[in-house]
């Protein structure tokens, strides 16, 4: 299970304190640009603003790992 992070300004369903609360209980995050264009994959930047407010580090951003990472995670 994870949560999404996500990035579009007038979304921002998850905000920095409860990203950090996510964290402390153990809980991977996702960053989402909810782009529906490629002009809103700028809101990424957004969305890592508040990942780092939250105190996430790489380790917490599932977005951050290596591919076979991911997939062995998903036990694919």
């Amino acid at each position: 299970t994870a949560l999404e992070i996500n990035a579009c300004y007038d979304r921002l369903d998850l905000n920095d304190n409860n990203s950090r609360r996510a964290k402390d209980f153990g809980v991977k995050l996702a960053i989402g640009s909810d782009s529906h264009s490629l002009g809103m994959l700028k809101y990424l930047k957004l969305g890592v603003a508040v990942a780092r407010r939250g105190w996430l580090e790489k380790k917490d951003v599932l977005n951050t790992y290596p591919l076979t990472k991911i997939l062995k995670r998903k036990n694919v």
